[in-house]
């Protein structure tokens, strides 16, 4: 029973993860980096100071 919890809690994060990462401009596939270990802290660095593609040119944003 726990075994199927955490698969279902870990597939939901990757959903909302690459739901996230669609809204951002960025490739789905990204969401993968999340099931591997350090790599996992390294991209939501990245993810978080990157350049948003979906973001609008003439819109100010304070970051």
């Amino acid at each position: 029973m726990a075994f199927f919890l955490l698969t279902v809690m870990v597939l939901f994060v990757l959903w909302l993860g690459s739901k996230i990462l669609a809204k951002a401009g960025h490739h789905q596939a990204w969401v993968l980096c999340l099931l591997i270990p350090v790599v996992n802290i390294i991209m939501i660095w990245i993810f978080a100071f990157a350049h948003w593609p979906s973001l609008k040119p003439d819109v100010k944003q304070d970051l």
